[in-house]
Order: structure tokens, then sequence, then C-alpha cells
């Protein structure tokens, strides 16, 4: 393994828990559910020569603290702004995220513009454009995907799946992945020891549970004409369990500039499916101007 580096920071309300790696530009890589920093461990180290990497554990998730309020991705978006600028005194950064990552990704792009050099979403489109279908999630006319509505439900999630982390989590690990192997028992080992740790699922599922803010404070955002400025990519997994195109489209209708398409053969899990090209097209696009 590379000489990954695990650092904690101690922000207003939550102790957040990063690893860093590389020198140079910083780029800031936010995880989604149900993963953790860990996530990007393959994707670092092909970008550490020329890239100062900096993978947190979002708030409540992994090794970072657990408070039982603010999983909205403003307040998400919030604590990774102190991370960033008042903690490690960065003034300008890249922005890369994926699934739930994403969604705080746009978040932190749409508050900071003027700090965000370029924004890269993986998997998730940008949310609250419109209102219907959990904000986008799901193309037009379709339904979302079962477990956004599941794990909205009050208390029930937490129920059924406290002591069955594994059996749950290596199911989506499965489901959501059109390349075979992608995760190793060691990877599912680390996913649900961090998982199984006290309020971790909780705190999953508040992420989720927080969705109908999030698509309400994106939409009022949006409402006012706003179009982000800096450079955006939108990738989306090819295959059967990917998005597609979906990313990048809806990138096209809130940004200035935005590229992408969808990867090949690839589902819901880019970071770890396609680790080679993922850091291909990020090296290519975080070097434009």
């Amino acid at each position: 393994m590379p000489e990954f580096t695990h650092h904690y920071a101690n922000l207003k309300d939550v102790r957040l828990h990063y690893v860093a790696l590389g020198q140079g530009t910083p780029v800031v890589l936010l995880h989604g559910w149900p993963q953790t920093w860990y996530e990007w461990r393959l994707i670092m180290p092909l970008l550490a020569d020329r890239y100062r990497l900096i993978a947190p554990d979002l708030r409540g998730l992994g090794d970072s603290s657990r408070p039982l309020i603010g999983y909205d991705k403003k307040t998400v978006a919030g604590d990774l702004w102190q991370l960033m600028h008042d903690h490690l005194g960065y003034e300008r950064f890249a922005v890369v995220g994926h699934d739930v990552g994403a969604v705080v990704a746009f978040r932190f792009a749409a508050d900071h513009p003027e700090a965000i050099t370029h924004l890269a979403l993986l998997d998730v489109p940008v949310i609250g454009i419109d209102t219907g279908s959990l904000g986008g999630l799901a193309p037009a006319g379709q339904l979302p995907r079962w477990h956004h509505l599941f794990h909205l439900v009050p208390d029930l999630p937490e129920a059924l799946t406290y002591g069955r982390e594994r059996l749950y989590l290596e199911w989506f690990f499965n489901w959501g992945c059109d390349q075979a192997g992608a995760f190793s028992n060691a990877d599912i080992d680390e996913y649900v020891r961090a998982y199984a740790q006290a309020g971790a699922m909780r705190a999953g599922f508040n992420m989720y549970r927080a969705l109908p803010q999030d698509i309400a404070d994106n939409h009022a955002t949006l409402s006012t004409g706003l179009k982000l400025p800096m450079p955006t990519l939108g990738l989306g997994g090819g295959g059967s369990r990917g998005r597609g195109e979906l990313v990048v489209q809806s990138l096209r209708q809130v940004a200035l500039r935005a590229e992408g398409g969808a990867v090949p053969d690839c589902g819901h899990f880019i970071p770890e499916e396609k680790p080679q090209e993922l850091a291909e097209r990020l090296r290519a696009f975080l070097g434009s101007v």
C-alpha cells in the first residue's frame, strides 16, 4: 500500500478523519454510501505524482465522529469547507464526489464557487433541478431505487440491519457492480468494520433522510439562475447498474462548462470498478483550464 497518512481535524461540531497522499494541486475526494475514504485507495496512487489528494470520512461515517444532526448537504459541505479552507489553509482546490459524495460536492461548489477550480460528479446527478422522483436521482418517469425510500423510514432500517451489517452492505457491492471481483473480502471487511461501529448505520441512513431538504435547498439555489462557473465533469457507469449519461446531462443544465458521459462496462462503483480509466479521465479533466 502507498504511504497514506491518516489525520484528524477538530472542527466546529464534528471531528473529521481524513487521509492524504501526494504533492501538488489540492483535490478533495468525497466518498459515497456505503463507503468511506477507502473507496479512493486505488485512485489516489494513480494521481499522487501531481496532486495533493485529501480523502475525508464524511460526518458520521468511517472514523469521523457521529453527530446526531447535520446530515443535510449544506452542513456536510460546511464541514468540508472548514477542513479544506480553515484547517488545511487551501484557498482554491478541486472537488470530486461519488454517490452521496456527489450530492455534497455539488452543494460545496454552489456555496463556494470562487474556491472550487474543478467539479467532478460520479454516478449521481445534480438533484433539485426538478422536485419529482427524489429530485432527479432517477430518470424522468422512473421510480427511485428502492433503498432510497427505505432509508428514509425512521428507525426501521437500523432495526433490521443491526448485527447484519455485512449481509446488507455486501448485497449492495454485489448488486451495484458490472465488474465482478471489484470488491475483495478484505475490502468488504473494511467497510463492515466502519459501518458496524455504534451509530454508523444511523448516520448513513441520515444522509438519505436529509435528501428532501437537500432537494429543496438545491432547488432554491438553482431557481436563482445559478450557473456553476468552474469546469465540470459528469461520469456515470455505462453498464446496467450505472446511471450512464444522466450525470453529465444534469450538469449541462446548471454549469457553464460540462463534459463527460458514460464509463463502458461499469456499474455504480466507478472508483473501484474502473480505477485506471477513472484516473486517466480525472487527470485530463483536472489539467484543463
